[in-house]
């Protein structure tokens, strides 16, 4: 059987960012040996590194139940297995959202998060930090009976009294279907609220994450996963049946949740399943074909996208095909094809990103350290030019130059003194600055937030709580972009000062931008109105409920978004300080090896050709870092623009 590509190309590409990993772990290495790494430098790499190291793909695969979702990531992604690694049978298997995910410093195993966890107000993404909290179920891979027997732990159901059911916002009286589903006062649901798989899969142990979702009705039940999972998910294989089509719940959640996100977005992929129910034996090849290519374009349509983001497979036929090597039921099932779109839209993509934003990385420090480097070379060729100038020059001439100096000194001194000012300066407007981004008060502002909606029984409520909610965000987030802007103004006139006065190099310090957190917060604040916006005037108790399960993981998600912008804002500020920082470091060790150097030769005129010698040894030290610092640049460069080369698999 020929290689699978998707596996392939994924493993390329994890093979690629290994290399790029070296590459720049042999930067840092060498700038540490050559003593050029400050603490400034020495984060942004290790910053750099730890990206890169903990870099993931992340796949959701999202439908109703009976779709084959589970089934289709059997096919694709475990069919080296030969044998079904995630339970799939008729009716509902998957019972909450389920990532799979490797994580070597933890035990294989399967975490389990009781469903009793939905009845308080904390989110998954809190429930996470504490282990104690999750059900762990060990999972023996050597085993293919107890992998299986502890997978279906997954989906583990049980009966409750309909007002527990309430409690965790997974009944509403209004909906005629909850209804039908009651017996003797009790309610079937999932003993889970959420399962984490630690599984040592070889795509898994690359930084592979696959989501697999309970079902369209949990987009709406689960807010974890309207916020947070599926718009921050890679690629999201939407996954229809061949049988029953789109239905109107389809389109609603590829609208609102799926298909909305494309905005020039890849891998939002619509899968037609369940083919081989189209199969008759009755019919020829070319009418089987037809009625497949109907169903393609019906569902395209229905969607409002291109017949090429459609793909007809066979989940079932496919694994089988895999498992069996039977090449022609596996070229029957179409698997191919969507793997094929998943590698050369999904893959690329995401090297191309991960690319771009390392070697920007790389660059800058690069050039910081050039620039670090050139400093020294002038200071050096500036002593050069003055000793020389001392040859056959008598004692006065050379105390001369050593005045000259000590005034220069001097001189510096003085600007030395603004320079503290300035960072007394810099001290309190950063305290300002992170006084807006604070953790604390927006933890109290959410608490506020909360006890308002407590108390709101009509929606006119909670909609005024959150619009105030989501004002003052925005309002605090704009107050620190004004408080950047004079930062930057404040360091900008400071270097220019600087370079005027006493030679420095001519800095601007960088760009810092908060449109991503206001992008962030309008998303949240769009999503949680498109949600409301689906309840009455008058809220019933799991309308309510399921509305301040919103606003927690919301809240969680601002909680976030200013916990990043606080990560960043630190190192944007040490990034405007850095320069200034190294160049008066770099400018008082010339002035002192000058003023050294000329009073050496002021005490003994005879070490002036020694001292000419060791400056010169010295410069050319220099331009052997300089060299070594480009072969170092131009090896990063190599790994960034290494292309991925797919290695051949076979069958087993």
């Amino acid at each position: 059987m020929g290689h699978d590509n998707l596996v392939a190309n994924f493993e390329a590409y994890s093979e690629w960012r290994g290399k790029l990993i070296q590459s720049i772990g042999d930067l840092q290495r060498w700038l540490s040996e050559q003593d050029l790494n400050d603490a400034q430098t020495n984060m942004r790499i290790q910053h750099l590194l730890d990206k890169l190291r903990d870099d993931k793909l992340n796949i959701a695969f999202v439908a109703e139940f009976s779709r084959g979702k589970s089934e289709l990531i059997n096919a694709i992604f475990f069919a080296e297995y030969k044998q079904r690694v995630l339970p799939s049978s008729a009716g509902r298997t998957t019972m909450c959202p389920t990532e799979l995910q490797y994580d070597p410093s933890r035990p294989n195993c399967i975490q389990l998060l009781p469903i009793e966890t939905r009845a308080g107000d904390t989110t998954t993404s809190e429930y996470k930090r504490y282990p104690d909290e999750w059900v762990s179920v060990a999972l023996d891979i050597e085993s293919g009976e107890a992998m299986l027997a502890a997978f279906q732990q997954v989906g583990q159901k049980k009966w409750v009294p309909v007002e527990e059911a309430k409690k965790y916002g997974l009944f509403d009286e209004s909906d005629p279907d909850h209804k039908l589903s009651v017996q003797n006062g009790q309610i079937e649901i999932p003993c889970w609220r959420h399962a984490t798989i630690n599984f040592p899969h070889p795509l898994l142990k690359q930084g592979l994450v696959i989501l697999d979702t309970p079902g369209l009705n949990a987009i709406g039940t689960e807010p974890e996963l309207t916020l947070n999972l599926l718009p921050n998910a890679h690629a999201i294989l939407f996954i229809l049946a061949a049988d029953t089509g789109v239905t109107k719940t389809d389109i609603d959640v590829w609208r609102n949740h799926i298909g909305r996100a494309q905005g020039g977005q890849r891998g939002r992929l619509v899968v037609l399943n369940k083919i081989d129910g189209l199969w008759d034996s009755l019919k020829s090849e070319a009418e089987v074909e037809a009625e497949i290519d109907k169903q393609v374009r019906t569902s395209a349509e229905l969607l409002g996208i291109r017949t090429s983001q459609v793909f007809p497979v066979s989940a079932q036929k496919g694994l089988v095909g895999k498992i069996n090597d039977d090449a022609e039921l596996l070229a029957k099932a179409r698997l191919a094809p969507l793997e094929k779109a998943l590698s050369e839209d999904l893959i690329p993509f995401k090297q191309e990103i991960v690319r771009d934003n390392s070697q920007t990385e790389v660059e800058d420090v690069v050039l910081s350290t050039r620039g670090i480097l050139n400093a020294r070379r002038e200071g050096v060729k500036e002593q050069l030019d003055e000793l020389t100038a001392l040859r056959g020059k008598n004692r006065d001439v050379i105390e001369h130059m050593l005045d000259k100096i000590q005034e220069e000194k001097t001189h510096f001194e003085r600007g030395m003194q603004r320079f503290q000012a300035l960072r007394s300066v810099f001290s309190q407007q950063t305290n300002v600055l992170f006084g807006y981004l604070g953790v604390d008060g927006l933890r109290n502002r959410i608490t506020r937030i909360r006890s308002e909606m407590d108390g709101a029984s009509l929606s006119s409520g909670l909609t005024g709580a959150m619009q105030k909610f989501f004002k003052d965000v925005n309002a605090n987030i704009t107050k620190s972009a004004e408080q950047v802007a004079e930062i930057q103004a404040m360091m900008a006139g400071m270097y220019k000062k600087f370079s005027e006065e006493h030679g420095l190099g001519a800095v601007t310090p960088p760009p810092f931008s908060t449109l991503k957190y206001h992008k962030e917060i309008a998303r949240l604040e769009k999503s949680f109105h498109e949600h409301f916006n689906t309840f009455g005037v008058i809220l019933t108790t799991s309308q309510s409920k399921l509305t301040q399960k919103f606003f927690e993981t919301i809240a969680s998600r601002v909680v976030y978004v200013y916990e990043v912008a606080n990560r960043d804002v630190e190192n944007w500020l040490k990034a405007v300080m850095a320069p200034m920082e190294t160049q008066v470091r770099e400018h008082q060790m010339q002035l002192r090896r000058r003023l050294e150097s000329v009073k050496r030769i002021h005490k003994a005129t005879d070490t002036l050709e020694d001292r000419i010698e060791e400056l010169s040894e010295i410069d050319a030290g220099i331009r052997q870092q300089l060299g070594e610092l480009d072969v170092r640049l131009k090896r990063a460069y190599e790994a960034l623009n290494q292309p991925m080369r797919p290695a051949a698999r076979h069958a087993a």
